[in-house]
């Protein structure tokens, strides 16, 4: 609990001890009490009265009257500084001593905003969790000894020094030494993942054990925990549509209600005054509008459902699951088609050779000419035939190398003119290929013209990438789609071994846009169509979507900042809770608004008529605004979802 609720919370406790001793005083010593004994006149009452009022209340006349003063009269402090206000002085007119209701209305209506702080602090702590993978400094070696240093002043290409113990202050490669990374705060994933030379690793991790040192591959500014903290401190300033509604709704609600409540206090008893015989109750039809004032403020609503949204962020943050707004959240749970990339979404995107056939030269050189002429690509293709020739690439032996989208490359390797690419690459050069027979991704070879055969690479499917796509269809998507630039054959395999509805071979980066664009004009009205992908060509698809969804922890930059969700752990089953969480956080927002709205509108009838008093009005006020922060903190619970 932070100084500023203790403080509320004293506050409360002082009050409502001295509003329970008033209030027996009053019964044994007030005016109206029966008998001869002692009694105290009425305005020594009402000077007492005041100060369990003015210590509870103070804060909310302040911010009431600094709001009449900027022009924003109509909020809940103004409603209950003009209620409770009202109710003493109508007590004090009529010398019944009944000071306590508006005491209690005050004493009860920031017993609910101190909960429903408590309950935000709660849900801040579990995106504090997040907050928290924010490193110190880096250790940078100097003068034989270690330096701590801003990471912001660390440039691209240093070594730094992470020892057990301590985060990861920049993403970079180990260079020497060996250890295991918490990373629980980035992915959600509790167990270490073990890291040696060579291997990348991301900002935010906790180095258990070994100690490492690390050339930087990025500046603070643009590693993961830098653009997760970004995406977390932003992500309150995207609402949803159920947020904007609920803001539009109390903006024109409040001073209706207002202007309501003060024809209730005026109408009717000049209606009386005009009819002959009758008596106009001024006293009880003020009582009955002031009343009406309490029960009207629109705390539950204006409170409780930007806290389920956040609750909601928070808990998937916790899960490695990062939303950059409620506005997604929402989306999220309308989702009825969702579109993969194949490659390193569906798939590892780690390619590994399965063969080499129909080739004029040796294995071992038609490797090495297809590894020259693909060394200047990071994609993982590329990689894969490096890593096929087992070899340091001299770069000196390579030029002219000219890459052409969605066919291949060619280039000069040792002076002769190397192409490998696709079948589209052997018909635009004119070269007589054969196609291969084996379930695969295909690259041609052809040697100063002449074709030297072909290497066949295959691609493995991720974990969970199964189990994930059959989880969505029993979580109400309708259609599942996987675009990819590879042939037809080898995409419907993968497609089929999947269990993916359609798909889609054969494309250039550019033509997954258009794609993306004709599934969505097949969408409903309420139906929306995420896209998931990884890489730098997802970026623009990942923008037209509906929902971009981006595999954080292996993903490009681009596709991490164009997404609207990250998934850290590149899990495609996290695609589903993503689902599941965003549908738990709208049932209870929508439970909130109908709770608040029927039992605000029975108690205002009621209200109108006389029928409730202030102690209903208290229950319909703070009562429903705790019951709808309560359901709201739910949100949070996401593990077993």
């Amino acid at each position: 609990m932070s100084k500023k609720q203790k403080k509320m919370l004293i506050r409360i406790i002082i009050g409502a001890v001295l509003m329970v001793v008033l209030y027996i005083g009053y019964r044994f010593f007030g005016e109206e009490t029966e008998g001869d004994g002692f009694k105290l006149h009425e305005p020594f009452w009402f000077l007492l009265y005041l100060i369990p009022y003015f210590i509870v209340g103070y804060d909310i006349l302040i911010k009431a009257f600094k709001g009449i003063i900027n022009g924003q009269v109509f909020d809940e402090n103004f409603l209950m500084a003009i209620a409770t206000v009202g109710a003493i002085a109508v007590a004090f007119i009529q010398k019944n001593g009944d000071y306590t209701e508006a005491v209690a209305v005050m004493l009860f209506y920031q017993t609910g905003e101190l909960f429903q702080s408590y309950a935000v602090r709660k849900s801040r702590k579990n995106i504090g969790a997040l907050m928290d993978i924010r490193p110190d400094y880096a250790n940078i070696e100097a003068e034989g000894g270690l330096e701590q240093v801003d990471p912001s002043e660390v440039s691209i290409g240093t070594i730094i020094v992470v020892q057990p113990g301590e985060k990861v202050p920049i993403d970079g490669i180990v260079r020497e030494g060996q250890s295991s990374l918490n990373t629980v705060a980035l992915t959600g994933e509790s167990a270490p993942r073990d890291v040696a030379a060579g291997d990348e690793i991301i900002s935010g991790s906790i180095n258990l054990n070994g100690v490492l040192k690390v050339e930087t591959t990025k500046e603070f500014g643009e590693s993961t925990v830098s653009k997760i903290l970004e995406l977390v401190e932003n992500a309150s300033s995207r609402k949803s549509k159920s947020e904007e509604f609920i803001s539009k709704f109390a903006k024109y609600y409040t001073p209706a209600v207002c202007f309501s409540a003060l024809a209730l206090a005026i109408i009717p008893p000049l209606v009386q005054w005009i009819i002959p015989g009758m008596e106009p109750q001024w006293f009880t039809w003020i009582y009955r509008a002031l009343t009406f004032l309490v029960i009207s403020c629109p705390c539950a609503l204006v409170i409780s459902i930007p806290l389920s949204f956040f609750a909601g962020i928070g808990g998937a943050g916790h899960e490695g699951i990062l939303i950059k707004g409620s506005n997604f959240l929402e989306a999220l749970s309308k989702t009825k088609v969702v579109v993969f990339d194949k490659t390193g979404t569906l798939t590892k995107g780690v390619f590994e050779v399965s063969g080499v056939h129909h080739n004029e030269l040796e294995n071992e050189e038609i490797l090495e000419y297809a590894a020259l002429a693909e060394c200047a690509s990071s994609h993982p293709i590329s990689k894969s035939l490096q890593a096929a020739h087992g070899k340091e690439i001299d770069r000196n032996r390579v030029s002219d190398i000219d890459e052409i989208s969605g066919e291949g490359i060619r280039a000069r390797v040792d002076g002769k003119d190397v192409a490998a690419g696709n079948a589209k690459l052997m018909k635009r050069l004119g070269i007589e290929h054969i196609e291969c027979h084996h379930v695969g991704t295909v690259i041609h070879m052809a040697i100063d013209g002449e074709y030297a055969g072909h290497i066949l690479i295959s691609d493995v499917e991720k974990e969970g990438s199964k189990e994930a796509l059959k989880a969505l269809k029993e979580n109400g998507v309708n259609k599942t789609v996987m675009l990819t630039g590879d042939i037809e054959k080898v995409a419907s395999d993968m497609a089929s071994r999947l269990g993916v509805d359609e798909v889609v071979s054969d494309l250039l980066p550019g033509d997954k846009v258009a794609k993306v664009e004709e599934y969505l004009s097949g969408c409903g009205k309420n139906e929306k169509l995420a896209f998931v992908g990884d890489g730098i060509n997802d970026a623009p698809v990942l923008t037209r979507a509906d929902i971009g969804i981006a595999m954080g922890a292996m993903g490009s930059d681009a596709a991490i900042e164009a997404a609207d969700v990250v998934l850290m752990d590149d899990d495609p089953r996290k695609i589903v809770k993503a689902i599941k969480i965003s549908r738990k956080c709208l049932g209870i927002v929508y439970q909130n608004i109908v709770l608040a709205l029927v039992i605000k509108f029975a108690c205002l009838i009621l209200g109108a008529l006389g029928i409730a008093n202030m102690w209903l009005a208290i229950f319909a006020d703070v009562g429903v605004m705790v019951i709808a922060v309560l359901n709201a903190i739910r949100a949070l619970r996401v593990k077993n979802l």
